[in-house]
């Protein structure tokens, strides 16, 4: 029917021009237009014995596919789109990693409570940074640098530090990986609340959220 060995792998090449090419704008998007840092990650496939392997070629790497390439160069805001092709021709295939703690927290809950919550903020009219979601069904919110080592203190005055509550944070030193790139071989992210020109550099204060956050999840836990 026409196809040959050479087709199937000009298709195959096709594909994965296409796939940094996307990265590549999303990179620069990320940079230049949310004020975010970006760093290349590494990414994660499945061995031949099915256990999942890193490409950062360390046997016993305690997080395949999401954490940054020890030696490769990082992004500061405002990098271009010539300067992200230029950084990812050096890491192909690299995945796109954030920084966490610079500009923004994450309060990582549910997949299922964090819907629920976007629901009830959106109804209330309170304020809302850019939401993700990973493959294996959570819910990153981004919120105000800070809120990571605030937290214990936010859920004691609201009367929540004693609920069994699936609320996790990030801040200084993790990393989150960033739509379109794949989370450790598991499955792409994707935007629940896609970045704003007015959410992406001002995230809200963790505060305004936390009742909200707090509340679904002890919901769906009981």
């Amino acid at each position: 029917m026409g196809f040959t060995i050479g087709g199937i792998r000009d298709i195959r090449s096709g594909s994965r021009r296409r796939a940094r090419s996307t990265e590549i704008t999303a990179v620069a998007e990320y940079t230049g237009l949310w004020g975010w840092d970006v760093v290349p990650g590494a990414r994660a496939a499945r061995g031949g014995n099915g256990r999942t392997v890193c490409s950062c070629g360390a046997d016993d790497c305690a997080a395949p596919g999401a954490h940054p390439l020890a030696h490769a160069d990082g992004l500061a805001a405002g990098a271009t789109l010539e300067k992200a092709a230029d950084v990812w021709a050096r890491t192909p295939g690299a995945a796109v990693l954030l920084p966490v703690g610079r500009t923004f927290d994450i309060l990582e809950v549910p997949e299922g409570a964090g819907r629920s919550a976007l629901v009830r903020l959106e109804r209330m009219g309170l304020p809302l940074g850019p939401v993700a979601a990973t493959p294996t069904g959570r819910a990153l919110f981004f919120v105000a640098p800070g809120a990571a080592a605030g937290l214990p203190g936010l859920l004691y005055r609201m009367g929540w530090d004693d609920a069994a509550l699936d609320l996790c944070p990030r801040g200084p030193g993790d990393h989150v990986t960033a739509p379109p790139s794949d989370l450790g071989g598991l499955g792409p992210m994707r935007w629940l609340r896609p970045p704003t020109l007015d959410t992406a550099g001002r995230p809200p204060q963790a505060r305004l959220l936390l009742g909200t956050l707090a509340y679904v999840c002890h919901r769906s836990a009981a």
